[in-house]
């Protein structure tokens, strides 16, 4: 396991977090490590989500880190790349490694159930 990942999603969470993200395409979303941890810092961010497959993944070391202390829901997915499409970002980027969403009306019911997923793998 990377660096950041401080739990492992199974595939069915990942496509949970995926499909999630396609419910919320009209909320706002922050990208990349600086924006994302400052709005994790403010007690902006209402989820995180952060790709495993980031190179070198000490870029996002702190911030599950910061989601802890801020009791931030987070959550990883296998692939920038999805990521990047997922969240509208051009298709051959891999830039997209982190992102923030405002969760809209539209995603709140997933983003509960994943939410609940994700304090039952944290527990275990």
């Amino acid at each position: 396991m990377s660096v950041h990942v401080q739990f492992e999603t199974p595939e069915d969470l990942a496509n949970k977090i995926y499909e999630m993200i396609d419910l919320n395409k009209n909320g706002r979303v922050k990208k990349g490590s600086n924006e994302v941890t400052k709005a994790a810092e403010r007690g902006t961010a209402q989820f995180i989500i952060l790709a495993e497959d980031v190179n070198p993944p000490e870029l996002l070391a702190h911030i599950p880190l910061i989601c802890e202390e801020k009791d931030i829901p987070y959550g990883y997915v296998p692939s920038q790349e999805f990521l990047a499409k997922g969240i509208g970002m051009p298709k051959d980027t891999t830039a997209a490694s982190i992102a923030v969403m405002e969760i809209t009306k539209g995603a709140q019911e997933k983003f509960h159930e994943v939410v609940e997923e994700i304090k039952g793998l944290k527990n275990n």
